[in-house]
């Protein structure tokens, strides 16, 4: 992932920077290799965790200014000329990519290799706090715990590593690759600069996300099937290039669909207009026929034309394009609304480091999760930076259809593990998707064939006005203190099929975190006999309805309240509100009162929403207290929510489990990342993931907290939702509990806003918010 529009830092001089800050401080100054390179001759104290943390490491050769090659093959820079966090650059993946086709034992086996991800492997907590403690500004040395004699900074950091999921498209076979990527000039095949393979491994039994370019292969083949084109010409149909094929992964449910075989079962549409490439083509649904391709060998297993159910006739409400193009006319009178900020922007960037309103963060990506925010803490006056979560991300969605009709019982999409919300993110447009001041962020990821592909402006950063964060107006004497509300926002949009989805992380000058999610785009349709209605849906149009259907997120954060990297002093309680028993406690029979209860262990940690008592968790360190002594916290506070509809034997239940609540909280370890596990695409196992990990039961009385909110909604399409679904958000908070000693938003200084009274005769007059205009 690359910036656009900023540059960062120049890795050198924040080197001799942190050099000089060391020397200045007396700290010896180590390299990998345990050598000291201190100019004072105070003896080195050594600490046992460090040298275990990174192991020794060669020394690389000079740094190189040129991030290229010979021949155009990538060269990449000294190990700490990047952050242990930032994402992978288009020639660190083409290394990586390099790396481990140039180790493949035969032509044949290197031609086979397709690309499924390359993404970075996110070193230990503590490596991230030791470069953001001495190598990287701001200069955070208050990361790393005091110990006697101070800690022993080694002068470079470990070299960054990738980490490849690889399809073989001739085996059928999954493997995991790790490449190191350091500098290397040794003479490998073709002579070019390639990292190191640290491991290999074939995952047996299952089947990775699926690609565009598989996608697009599956839709020609299927078009050129010729039973397929005889039934589409049963249907009127004999042009082709009207035809949409959505390749669908298959699921799991009997040991037909087993992962021996990369399937999948397409949807099919079929667009009125073929010279019309803005037609809504999801508005013809094809039902009836039955395919299956091995996505393998790219060839149609089976084929049954079961039920001809003629095609719904072309409804003239079905485009959403521009006016006239959709033969309709749009609003005109829509003034233009101006955000302008014309002494810039209040956030600071470099590289991928955020820093506004006393919060500061880092931007990721990867190409499953999209979006990824690292490293949130805050700045609390005396009190320094004050960390609250790691790593944030959405890690997987499920969509199950409600409609036991062929083909919408097996629509149960897993948008992450199936695709890759990252893979499929938008390039994002000033003035569309975003508004104001924007600095963007580019995002990089290899295809399918292992070359590198860069979305422009994938990730949007820019603050927003958002109403009025507090007020109070004495009635006495008549005066009012007003404060306007901004956020910061990040965010990518991407397109899965016929959906579109927003995942936005707002950032509150009150000290809080929202999670977003915006669901638009069009609905997934079904066809209808003449005269045939389904509870299963709504009718939009003759011979056209959309099924019921849930949309389900899963948000994964590793918490850090007030905890230093590595620190276990986290614990969750849950909060519900209680009436309090009538009685002498209760006489007037208004009591009622928050009763908290610590959940002491993994299986007593999956928790549902209860609206009905206010539930809410709170994750707190359970050292660290407030002035009125009270341990400092954070709490998940829900938003709107549902649970699955379907019943517990559903099949696409084997595979997501985690939806059967709506919290679960986990010690953390490294390698639980995804809900359902890495690999859901065709998954036979039941309750991988998150059901099978706290079967361990590891206690959560003082740990490292990861919190996995599941927060979905139950979508009963209208007819408003056609052609093109309006925005519908859901989300949930994170909000400050006991952290701070007071309202941090009550230093927020006032604004000057215009008040304007053209309708009554009256210029425009400024007025400033800390005082009640009288006019």
């Amino acid at each position: 992932m690359a910036t656009t529009q900023e540059k960062a830092t120049p890795r050198d001089a924040a080197s001799a920077e942190s050099s000089a800050l060391l020397r200045k401080a007396g700290k010896p100054v180590r390299d990998w290799t345990g050598s000291a390179t201190d100019l004072d001759s105070d003896p080195i104290r050594t600490r046992p965790s460090v040298p275990t943390l990174i192991r020794p490491m060669e020394s690389l050769p000079a740094p190189s200014t040129n991030t290229a090659a010979t021949k155009g093959i990538p060269v990449m820079l000294r190990a700490q000329s990047s952050h242990p966090l930032e994402p992978l650059s288009a020639a660190e993946i083409s290394v990586a990519v390099a790396t481990v086709r140039a180790a493949g034992a035969t032509p044949e086996v290197r031609d086979s290799m397709r690309f499924v991800e390359v993404a970075l492997v996110e070193p230990d907590k503590r490596v991230v706090a030791l470069a953001d403690a001495y190598f990287f500004p701001p200069f955070q040395p208050s990361l790393l715990p005091r110990t006697k004699g101070g800690p022993m900074i080694p002068s470079k950091l470990p070299p960054r590593q990738a980490r490849l999921v690889v399809y073989n498209k001739k085996s059928n076979e999954t493997s995991i690759w790790i490449v190191e990527l350091s500098e290397v000039h040794a003479a490998t095949r073709g002579g070019h600069h390639r990292g190191k393979v640290i491991s290999s491994e074939v995952v047996p039994d299952v089947q990775p996300p699926m690609d565009a370019v598989e996608y697009a292969e599956c839709e020609a083949v299927v078009k050129d099937f010729p039973p397929f084109r005889e039934a589409m010409k049963k249907r009127g149909i004999e042009d082709m290039d009207l035809v949409m094929v959505d390749p669908w992964c298959t699921g799991y449910h009997s040991g037909a669909d087993a992962p021996s075989r990369r399937l999948a079962k397409p949807l099919i549409f079929c667009r009125t207009e073929s010279d019309c490439p803005l037609e809504n083509g999801y508005a013809r649904p094809v039902e009836g026929i039955h395919v299956l391709v091995d996505m393998q060998n790219m060839v149609v297993l089976e084929f049954e034309d079961r039920k001809l159910v003629p095609l719904p006739p072309a409804d003239p409400l079905r485009n959403y394009t521009p006016g006239e193009t959709r033969g309709g006319v749009d609003r005109s009178d829509v003034k233009p609304l101006q955000i302008i900020q014309p002494e810039g922007p209040s956030f600071r960037v470099n590289g991928h480091f955020v820093e506004w309103q006393k919060w500061n963060f880092r931007v990721g990506f990867t190409s499953k999760e999209g979006l990824v925010i690292y490293s949130v803490a805050y700045i609390d006056g005396s009190r320094g930076r004050r960390p609250v979560a790691h790593r944030l991300s959405f890690v997987e969605m499920v969509v199950p259809y409600g409609d036991p009709n062929d083909p919408h019982y097996r629509k149960n999409a897993f948008d992450a593990g199936e695709d890759g919300l990252g893979k499929n993110a938008h390039s994002l447009k000033k003035g569309c998707d975003c508004l104001g001041y924007i600095k963007y962020f580019d995002a990089n990821f290899t295809n399918f064939t292992g070359g590198v592909e860069t979305i422009e402006n994938c990730v949007c950063l820019h603050e927003e006005d958002h109403g009025i964060l507090w007020k109070h107006q004495d009635w006495r004497t008549g005066l009012a203190e007003v404060r306007r509300s901004r956020r910061l926002t990040v965010s990518f949009i991407c397109t899965v099929a016929n959906y579109e989805y927003g995942f936005y992380w707002h950032f509150y000058q009150d000290g809080h975190i929202e999670a977003e999610v915006k669901l638009t785009g069009i609905l997934s349709l079904g066809a209808l006999q003449p005269g045939e209605t389904r509870k299963y849906g709504t009718t939009i149009a003759p011979g056209l309805y959309a099924p019921v259907h849930q949309h389900f997120f899963v948000a994964r954060m590793d918490m850090a309240v007030d905890s230093k990297p590595g620190e276990t002093f986290n614990q969750v309680v849950e909060v519900n509100v209680k009436v309090e028993e009538p009685g002498k406690n209760n006489v007037h029979n208004n009591a009622f009162y928050a009763e908290e209860k610590l959940l002491k262990s993994e299986l007593q940690a999956m928790r549902d929403c209860n609206p009905l008592s206010a539930r809410h968790w709170i994750v707190r360190n359970t050292r660290n207290v407030n002035r009125t002594g009270q341990l400092t916290g954070y709490k998940l506070v829900p938003g709107s929510n549902c649970l699955p509809l379907a019943g517990s034997e559903a099949k696409f239940l084997r595979r997501a489990a985690f939806l059967k609540h709506n919290l679960w909280v986990t010690s953390y370890a490294r390698d639980e990342m995804y809900p359902g596990g890495e690999f859901p695409n065709q998954n036979p196992r039941i309750g991988e993931g998150l059901a099978t990990w706290v079967q361990k039961n590891r206690s959560l009385e003082e740990a490292d907290i990861v919190l996995w909110y599941v927060f979905g909604v139950t979508h009963i399409p209208r007819l408003e939702d056609w052609p093109v679904m309006p925005v519908e958000r859901i989300g949930f908070t994170l909000m400050p509990h006991g952290f701070f000693n007071c309202s941090p938003a009550v230093d927020v200084p006032p604004s000057t806003c215009e008040l304007d009274l053209k309708d009554n005769g009256m210029p425009a007059k400024p007025i400033q918010n800390g005082l009640l205009a009288k006019l």
